[in-house]
């Protein structure tokens, strides 16, 4: 047959649902889905709970300080454990023990108890998120084909962004219908048992188990990976210092209470106009092909999502503030699929719980040590200048990152990414 008579073949079709067609990942993507729900559930009656009892942005900021502090003391063992021990037990164990923290906050609210104890409920919740992180995170490549894997982190960033804009919107409503934040912690640990009935439920393939014996260095394995490997220190260093100076969750109370003054319900409308833009902007990833110059579009968006809470931190008007905690939203769901992807795909799987754990850390510090500073600050400067500075700040550590290091700047595609690592270490994901 001549050159001429010859038919190509036809390109492969991308399928946007190529993970959801995994029973397992259907019980994960769903259970997590509640999960998440009931998570945002409380954290939202938690900020109003402390600031309606103790009208201080400095009790606000205590909230994150106290939920970090299991982050940073479990971050290297946490990963450590997930890839020694079964992950899907991990996370079981451990949803328990949120839904067990989170009766004891109902017990406080209900009966005005101390803040003390309050808190130090709030450390036990900060204590199995700390464990669940790295078990949940790396337990998805044991769910579907590597070769579906970065589709299924589209689609879990998708659920996570989802449950994060219904959650304190839900959270909110049930605040005013109940008159009080105590139910909404009761209606938390429903739906946490139904995030264990389907992790039950899953039948993940075996995981490959660390062999080496346990020793500092094996400990802090992944650490080393992640400093030794710039496509994963940039993008991690990135979020932690834009997300630690840019963030105004912690401060989004004081927000709805004294400065737009649109209640509870206005509150929850808030805290999930950011999930709204990134659950869109997900949706969309997924039914495009692969992102082309993703560092410059990481860079990009993360400069984006810092001017946007500059023009929030000003704005004296609720539509307008809803608008750009959107688009920071969108934005910021940019580069948290780029960014997660990357870990994944270079990350050997008897690596990826204590890789998973050190992103975990950098998550925790950015959430919860910014809420922390965010508290802190507001509290001599108030919480207007605080976020505008917090802005300016994003885009300034934006510049850095994007001059320190050039490799994330030069990225093309996070097939590139795999390619590289495929060269290096074994394990890397084929980006489809």
């Amino acid at each position: 047959m001549s050159d001429s008579s010859e038919r190509k073949a036809p390109k492969e079709k991308h399928d946007p649902y190529q993970a959801l067609r995994h029973r397992n990942f259907q019980y994960q993507w769903f259970g997590s889905l509640i999960g998440t729900l009931a998570n945002q559930m409380q954290g939202a009656a938690v900020g109003w709970d402390i600031y309606t009892r103790t009208h201080s942005a400095f009790a606000l900021g205590l909230v994150g300080l106290v939920q970090a502090l299991p982050v940073l003391m479990l971050a290297l063992p946490s990963g450590q454990i997930a890839d020694r021990l079964d992950r899907r037990r991990i996370v079981i164990w451990m949803a328990a023990l949120l839904a067990l923290a989170w009766l004891g906050l109902y017990s406080v609210s209900s009966t005005s108890g101390p803040l003390s104890i309050f808190y130090f409920f709030l450390f036990v919740d900060g204590v199995a998120n700390a464990l669940i992180s790295p078990a949940r995170t790396s337990l998805m490549t044991q769910l579907v084909p590597l070769e579906h894997l970065p589709n299924a982190i589209t689609w879990n960033s998708t659920r996570q962004q989802f449950s994060t804009m219904v959650g304190p919107a839900l959270g909110g409503l049930a605040i005013a219908a109940f008159a009080g934040p105590a139910p909404v912690y009761l209606l938390a640990v429903l739906l946490s048992v139904v995030d264990i009935i389907c992790v039950i439920l899953m039948r993940p393939r075996p995981q490959e188990r660390a062999k080496e014996s346990i020793s500092w260095q094996s400990v802090s394995s992944g650490a080393r990976f992640v400093v030794q490997n710039k496509l994963l220190l940039a993008p991690l260093s990135l979020d932690m210092l834009a997300v630690l100076f840019g963030g105004a969750v912690a401060l989004m109370p004081i927000f709805a209470k004294d400065i737009l003054h649109v209640g509870s319900t206005g509150y929850g409308l808030l805290l999930a106009a950011p999930s709204v833009g990134a659950l869109l902007t997900l949706l969309f990833l997924a039914y495009t092909p692969p992102i082309k110059k993703a560092g410059k579009v990481l860079l990009w968006s993360v400069a984006g999502y810092g001017l946007a809470m500059v023009i929030f931190g000003a704005s004296q008007w609720f539509w307008l503030s809803m608008i750009m905690l959107f688009i920071a939203g969108g934005l910021d769901s940019i580069s948290v699929m780029i960014r997660h992807t990357l870990v994944q795909v270079v990350t050997p799987d008897y690596l990826r719980g204590r890789v998973s754990a050190i992103n975990g850390l950098f998550i925790g510090v950015s959430n919860e040590l910014g809420g922390f500073e965010s508290g802190t600050v507001a509290k001599f400067l108030g919480a207007v200048p605080t976020v505008v500075l917090g802005g300016i700040g994003t885009i300034l550590v934006v510049a850095g990152v994007a001059f320190k290091w050039p490799e994330l700047r030069n990225l093309n595609t996070l097939q590139q990414a795999a390619d590289e690592a495929k060269e290096k270490y074994d394990g890397a994901v084929e980006i489809m």
